[in-house]
């Protein structure tokens, strides 16, 4: 009985230790936390946070292995067997296997694409990028995510294909401005001017006209390619996303003229507030535009998921009131060592994907071609410089250079160390290969400090 109460056990303790690694600046201590969690990876909400913190310790080959394994967990779970459905039923939720939300599925498909920008790759980001699609179009149109549509436009014209990109940059619009207030912000500004720059490259005089008109921006002259200027996309994932909590509530029941315990999960604690982000190149400055708000997803997620999970509660509680008033007619200690197991076993399925970030940040620079000095200043509401990420960045001649950081909370930093400024989440010196990655890293030695600033931010 003890090893199964202790099966039981809910999900947020686990993440928490994951969590409080990161926000004291341990991503390393982290990774080993979790690389510890199922050696077969056959759970897919263990994979789901080795994937992310493989890719915050700036290990992103190791982080697509994972998430690919994650992947396909997910596809061969969706037929989910009898055997765990009446689980969940008579014990609790915790017993049927975690596919993950929708917007975690998605996403999913994000981060591997990101995997693979900084890995230098953008075709098979593009893979990334046609997987997600295919999920977005077999669910509703409630379930399309602005920022996957949005990161695949980026893809698609980083890739030379302006019409895939259009396409894409349009049903981003289309999210963005329909979910507005409720899911998202509003629609990022550098997604305007996308818009009205390539509709104008492409030609569509009309839908050109229309976007200046409803923008705003009758002004706005949109740039032309031309050599020796580039792009640089600037990606920074903020903070981390909320972890679900349990409560309980005593409902009374028609069904047994009694009052039932039922558990059910919960988000216990607000949106934290998130450091304003700017980003300083040569002489450009500009605030990072939130162009995904994980929080608002998550919170929403479970939302509208509580009906059912209220609905099964509902069930479960009248199936073990039955099965203890049945074990106490036969024998008083059966009926008494029931009566503690439904107790003890009424858990909350707290589980989610807490190791992804409360908000995704961006903005989109037009660069001269070449090496630039990039420095990212954090912000709090008072308008102090918390702490800052500098680093060399690279813009491509007429092409489009991409720049992705994590950033959780401030580090105190040893006044003589000469290393690049990574805020909370800054690549540990050596990362040794763990469960499920023999053979990764082939690098015995310690990284110089270039060598930890590249792996940590991933620029190409």
């Amino acid at each position: 009985m003890a090893v199964f109460l202790a099966a039981c056990a809910t999900y947020t303790m686990h993440a928490l230790k994951m969590r409080d690694s990161l926000l004291a600046g341990h991503p390393d201590l982290a990774l080993s936390v979790a690389e510890k969690e199922d050696p077969e990876q056959k759970d897919v909400i263990a994979s789901l946070n080795k994937g992310m913190l493989r890719r915050i310790n700036g290990r992103y080959e190791a982080s697509n292995r994972i998430l690919e394994s994650a992947k396909k967990e997910i596809e061969a779970l969706y037929g989910a067997s009898i055997s765990e459905n009446l689980a969940s039923v008579t014990v609790n939720e915790t017993l049927r296997s975690y596919v993950g939300d929708n917007y975690e599925q998605l996403l999913l498909h994000a981060f591997m694409a990101m995997n693979y920008i900084q890995l230098g790759d953008l075709d098979a980001a593009r893979v990334e990028i046609l997987q997600a699609d295919v999920k977005m179009r077999e669910w509703n149109e409630e379930q399309d995510d602005a920022f996957v549509r949005y990161l695949a436009g980026l893809v698609y014209e980083a890739l030379g294909e302006d019409d895939e990109a259009m396409i894409a940059y349009r049903k981003a619009y289309n999210i963005y401005k329909e979910k507005t207030g409720t899911l998202y912000p509003g629609v990022p500004y550098s997604l305007k001017k996308d818009l009205i720059r390539l509709s104008y490259r492409l030609g569509l005089k009309n839908e050109y006209r229309q976007y200046r008109k409803s923008f705003n921006m009758t002004s706005y002259k949109p740039p032309r390619k031309k050599r020796g200027i580039g792009e640089l996309v600037v990606i920074l994932n903020n903070g981390l996303a909320p972890v679900r909590s349990e409560d309980a509530v005593q409902l009374f029941s028609e069904e047994v003229q009694d009052n039932l315990r039922i558990a059910f999960p919960v988000y216990r604690e607000p949106k934290m507030p998130l450091m304003q982000a700017t980003v300083n190149v040569d002489a450009q400055q500009a605030r990072l535009d939130t162009v995904e708000d994980v929080d608002a997803l998550a919170r929403n997620a479970l939302s509208e998921a509580m009906p059912g999970i209220m609905a099964r509660a509902t069930a479960r509680a009248v199936v073990k009131y039955n099965t203890q008033h049945n074990a106490q007619e036969q024998n008083g200690l059966a009926g008494f060592i029931m009566t503690v197991a439904n107790i003890a076993t009424e858990r909350a399925d707290t589980r989610s994907w807490t190791t992804l970030p409360a908000e995704i940040q961006m903005q989109r620079l037009r660069l001269p071609a070449g090496k630039h000095r990039l420095k990212l200043e954090m912000k709090n509401a008072a308008g102090y410089t918390v702490d800052v990420i500098e680093d060399n960045v690279n813009v491509p001649d007429r092409g489009i250079g991409f720049a992705i950081y994590h950033w959780i909370a401030p580090v105190v930093k040893p006044p003589a160390a000469n290393q690049a400024v990574a805020g909370k989440n800054q690549a540990p010196t050596h990362a040794k290969a763990t469960s499920g990655d023999e053979g990764e890293d082939e690098d015995a030695g310690e990284d110089t400090g270039e060598e930890k600033k590249k792996k940590f931010f991933g620029l190409f």
